[in-house]
């Protein structure tokens, strides 16, 4: 045990009494310390620079830059005839925390990809696991396989993918897997909607770590997977922002940044 009195009279002077104060606190904290905001920010790695596309890979008459965020907008009399994705080029994460803020007007539809593949057929296509937005904020927050398993999780379910034998059409089916399980609930829809602002900024937050997947919206898990699904489940993967095929829209990413764990 520390003894302060004893010790701060056998030291002499400033640097002793400054010495003194210093092992009072560590033996006062345990030894830890808290990390200040500026060093948690600096385990994250900014994807964006906020002013060009460097990095990124996609189609320049869908994507751009405006106002320090990457833009993607699909104008009246150019609507698309597949989904489009502008890609990372940075790497393909595994286990990670990415954080962006976004902004969607209009009345289309959105959404990060990540642990994706891209297809070699179609140019900025991705099959893979989908945080998905939309404007209406139904589907907000759920987890979507894109060209994949469909809906693996509506907001507000946490599923289990069990393990499946058969091919993916036997068991999507009407746009579900079908072959999930719910094994918990994290709200119903309307009380996870009133989170979402409207025509302004959301920040998304997407966890990825082993075959456990989080999707969050203004700090508010969303949904939640544990992906058993040995066959379908994937552990890296790119990353890429959508543009979604349907009516006009504009869809803005901006402060997007990665934590690898």
């Amino acid at each position: 045990m520390f003894n302060s009195k004893v010790t701060l009279r056998a030291l002499k002077g400033i640097g002793g009494f400054v010495f003194a104060l210093t092992l009072m606190g560590a033996c006062t904290s345990g030894g830890g310390q808290e990390r200040s905001e500026t060093e948690v920010q600096n385990d994250y790695t900014d994807l964006f620079d906020g002013q060009t596309l460097t990095g990124w890979r996609g189609d320049t008459s869908l994507w751009r830059v405006e106002d320090g965020a990457i833009v993607g907008e699909i104008k009246p009399g150019s609507e698309l005839e597949r989904n489009s994705f502008i890609i990372w080029e940075g790497g393909k994460p595994g286990d990670f925390e990415l954080i962006a803020e976004y902004k969607l007007t209009g009345k289309g539809n959105s959404g990060l990809n990540y642990r994706s593949e891209e297809l070699s057929d179609l140019p900025y296509a991705l099959r893979g696991y989908q945080a998905d937005i939309d404007a209406a904020n139904t589907y907000t927050g759920q987890n979507y396989e894109e060209r994949g398993r469909t809906i693996l999780a509506f907001p507000g379910q946490q599923m289990r993918l069990p393990p499946v034998d058969g091919e993916i059409g036997e068991y999507a089916k009407g746009n579900i897997w079908t072959a999930g399980e719910e094994i918990g609930s994290l709200g119903d829809r309307d009380s996870l909607k009133a989170n979402i602002k409207v025509d302004d900024w959301n920040e998304l937050r997407v966890v990825a770590k082993g075959n456990h997947l989080q999707h969050y919206i203004n700090g508010v898990l969303m949904s939640e997977v544990t992906d058993d699904d040995e066959k379908n489940r994937k552990f890296e993967g790119l990353i890429g922002f959508q543009v979604h095929v349907g009516p006009p829209m504009k869809i803005a990413f901006k402060n997007i940044r990665l934590k690898e764990l």
